[in-house]
């Protein structure tokens, strides 16, 4: 029987937010709102720069890069959770689950990578303005891009293999909506110590790491930035660091705020509301930040539906 009992399972049950019946249309409705918000604001995002020629520099390629990653990164999530909520179920099979933890740990990797190659212009071209053109040229871009997507697939590779490592046990409730990796680990029934090695070793270098480039890079900005000698040049360097500045926060925020209410409570609740900050909320608010507070993006997204209105109208005639 204990050889029985440790085995790879067929299923896992998501617990999500609550099994009350009548709070099941709201919980859809409001998930189903906020992804439809989050792939067509990036979406928009990615049109208003493929279309204004004017948006073709680094800032906005690696943008456009954010903004399809954190499309994907929802929905590795958010359609399986409304399709459990739609058919009343909480089952999720292993091999789906697997899939999950594979494509959430690369997408997840690809903003953090994303977000501090973003950082990077931003010091170079601040910081080094005569020279930005030769710094940040296309290839660099690419490249920079091509190696962030590289170490995320390697890694979330790496982790996915020592998941497939462990065996299972019992009753296999994950405290959240989707398949978290940590959570995923703690219900094996077989050793899970190269597993938590692997998560905390890779989390300070792929976490840590790109941090610390940014801290770096806005620690020169903030001194180049000190060094100009007209209040309007100072709000206009700065202003430019504004949005990512605003992002970075949410996502480091959030990201951390999942991993302290995950080991300082054990509701499901709880853990779910957490990762629902980083999983959807900051996808969701990224194109208004960007939006918002960019003349860019704003005249770019006027032009895109104006274009698009006046095609309609021919197309009507």
């Amino acid at each position: 029987m204990a050889q029985r009992n440790l085995t790879r399972p067929s299923e896992f049950l998501l617990l999500g937010f609550s099994e009350e019946p009548e709070l099941q249309p709201l919980v859809f409705g409001l998930f189903l709102s906020m992804y439809l918000i989050t792939v067509f604001g990036n979406l928009l995002i990615i049109l208003a720069i493929s279309s204004d020629s004017q948006l073709h520099t680094p800032m906005y390629f690696f943008l456009s890069n954010l903004s399809f990653v954190d499309i994907c990164f929802t929905s590795t999530t958010i359609p399986k959770m409304l399709w459990n909520t739609y058919i009343q179920s909480q089952v999720i099979t292993y091999e789906a689950c697997i899939i999950q933890v594979y494509f959430l740990m690369l997408f997840a990797g690809l903003d953090d990578f994303l977000l501090t190659v973003m950082a990077y212009d931003r010091f170079a071209a601040i910081c080094h303005p005569l020279y930005y053109t030769v710094i940040m040229n296309p290839k660099v871009c690419r490249i920079l891009v091509l190696v962030s997507w590289a170490i995320s697939v390697l890694h979330s590779l790496l982790q996915t293999l020592m998941v497939l490592r462990l065996s299972f046990c019992g009753e296999l409730e994950v405290p959240h909506y989707f398949c978290e990796l940590n959570q995923i680990v703690q219900l094996a029934c077989s050793d899970s110590f190269p597993n938590d090695l692997v998560i905390y070793i890779t989390a300070v270098l792929l976490a840590g790491g790109p941090l610390t480039g940014i801290f770096y890079s806005y620690a020169k900005i903030a001194s180049s930035i000190h060094r100009i000698s007209s209040a309007q040049g100072k709000y206009k360097a700065f202003s430019t660091c504004v949005s990512h500045l605003s992002v970075v926060s949410l996502f480091y925020c959030t990201s951390l705020g999942v991993y302290v209410s995950s080991a300082a409570t054990h509701s499901s609740q709880s853990s779910a509301t957490a990762s629902m900050m980083y999983t959807v909320v900051t996808p969701m608010l990224n194109p208004f930040i960007y939006s918002l507070r960019n003349r860019d993006i704003k005249r770019a997204l006027k032009a895109f539906f104006r274009i698009a209105a006046i095609k309609r109208t021919l197309v009507l005639r």
